[in-house]
């Protein structure tokens, strides 16, 4: 009996959500991250091992690529043209295993060949592994759209020129108002910029886009429906991202530097790959 009980729940709860496509619940919400939790703790004790990798800001920086190249190959999926079967691995939760494996071993070889004096930097390497990762992935979604007869371009103008006011707006407020000088790092403007990119993008989609897309997670589809507005995600936003980077300069300064690297990483990753597969979804109307 439990066995049949567990293996009904993991499939309403965990499988069901992939093979529909229906929006995430609050069961899978909450397990993804918890194992967000515990895959960003192996990473920083993983590469905390290795003499060669440092983790910093010039390590979050030449990630970022892949970040990108995650949020298009979620686009490549929903455009319908991966076979069925395979079409799951880039489906979230699956896609993060593809990308964490890409990742991993662009890295590996990267840190391996400085290793071995082949050559004098991984930078380059691991950051050129995930540009043309993307590069590729682009250039299969612009081949799409071309078939289909479908870019919008001025969804695309629309939606940077949202997400780039709204950044320079909360980056005023909190550098001239709070005087919270930390925020010109390059790294917090990221997040600042890819949290808002996914602000922007939603808000367009569901509000503005003739297609009309629906909020898929748990509380921004609550916040919508009571709001009436998809535009209140970024006071959402706003009020993860005003505590969230005050906690996060205060551990800057008194936690391990290469944990905190990751952290910004990941709330990076978590605002930007969404907000970048939903921008270019709505530009190729699918």
């Amino acid at each position: 009996m439990y066995p049949e009980v567990i293996g009904d729940f993991i499939e309403k709860y965990y499988i069901d959500p992939i093979r529909y496509g229906q929006p995430y619940n609050v069961v899978d919400t909450t397990t993804y991250a918890l194992v967000l939790i515990l895959a960003i703790y192996i990473i920083y004790r993983w590469l905390s091992r290795s003499r060669t990798i440092l983790i910093d800001g010039d390590f979050v920086l030449v990630t970022l690529p892949y970040v990108v190249m995650g949020g298009l190959l979620r686009v490549v999926e929903d455009t319908g043209i991966v076979p069925v079967g395979w079409n799951y691995l880039l489906i979230t939760p699956l896609i993060y295993f593809v990308m964490f494996l890409y990742t991993a071993g662009a890295l590996f070889v990267s840190a391996t060949l400085q290793e071995h004096g082949i050559i004098r930097d991984y930078h380059r390497p691991f950051a050129g592994a995930g540009i043309a990762g993307a590069a590729v992935t682009g250039l299969v979604l612009v081949s799409f759209g071309i078939r289909n007869g479908i870019i919008a371009l001025d969804v695309l103008f629309f939606i940077l020129l949202l997400a780039v006011a709204t950044t320079a707006a909360v980056w005023i407020v909190m550098r001239r108002l709070l005087s919270w000088e930390y925020v010109s790092d390059p790294l917090y403007i990221t997040l600042l910029f890819g949290q808002l990119l996914d602000a922007s993008a939603t808000s367009y989609g569901i509000d503005l886009h003739p297609l009309h897309y629906v909020e898929v997670h748990v509380v921004g589809s609550h916040l919508i429906e009571w709001t009436g507005t998809a535009f209140s995600m970024f006071a959402l936003k706003l009020l993860v991202l005003f505590p969230g980077i005050y906690i996060l300069q205060r551990f800057r300064s008194e936690g391990p530097q290469a944990l905190w690297h990751l952290i910004l990483l990941a709330m990076i990753t978590v605002g930007l790959a969404p907000g970048i597969r939903d921008m270019v979804r709505m530009v190729l109307y699918v």
